[in-house]
């Protein structure tokens, strides 16, 4: 069942109002999809380049140190062996990808689950525009206390304009983003979600389908 939400200006003035889809901002709560989602989002973003050398790569001459038998000592063959200080690393970590498959439909439905619970909490805003007279940030910031935003929020516009770039970019409570860009963890770490009308026409016409 579709929802019908308020659309404001930029000086919290009633203009209008944008009906939503149900299926995308009227989704059922999915913890457990949306942990999973979390999950993946991160391991995906971790380098990997972890490194650590084995015998084969640590310094050190490749010949016998002495002879096997008969020296009183525990017979050895290499300086360069993992027994020995400096020596190799055996099974230590090596440089890899730590992505997994996750698939789209997964992602699509942690997505409306995070973007359902914004709006029964009340913490979804819907703007006619996002386009500022200034690329001051000081600016920027009455106008999110104006709209009562006073935590957190991600912003998301359908384009991103220049002035808002630059107006919000050393604002570290905000983050700005195309509606394409919008992921579940960004979701979860802003109190707040703002929206122009087009990203919400937007991300109903992607998650939708």
């Amino acid at each position: 069942m579709n929802a019908t939400v308020k659309v404001y200006d930029l000086q919290k003035k009633e203009v209008g109002e944008e009906p939503l889809p149900g299926e995308v901002f009227g989704a059922p709560s999915n913890r457990a999809l949306v942990h999973e989602a979390v999950r993946h989002y991160l391991a995906a973003g971790r380098s990997g380049t972890h490194d650590t050398k084995t015998r084969g790569e640590v310094a050190g001459a490749g010949r016998k140190l002495w002879k096997q038998k008969k020296t009183g000592q525990a017979r050895i063959g290499s300086i360069r062996s993992p027994l020995w200080r400096h020596g190799g690393t055996v099974h230590g970590p090596t440089p890899r990808s730590y992505d997994y498959h996750f698939s789209k439909r997964k992602r699509s439905g942690a997505l409306r689950a995070a973007l359902s619970q914004k709006v029964r909490e009340g913490r979804l805003i819907v703007l006619d525009s996002l386009e500022l007279g200034s690329h001051k940030t000081s600016a920027f910031a009455k106008t999110l206390d104006t709209l009562g935003v006073r935590a957190g929020a991600l912003i998301l516009d359908e384009p991103v304009g220049r002035n808002l770039e630059l107006a919000a970019r050393n604002m570290p409570r905000c983050k700005v983003v195309r509606s394409a860009s919008v992921n579940v963890v960004d979701l979860l770490k802003y109190d707040y979600l703002v929206m122009t009308t087009m990203a919400a026409r937007k991300l109903a016409e992607v998650l939708a389908s």
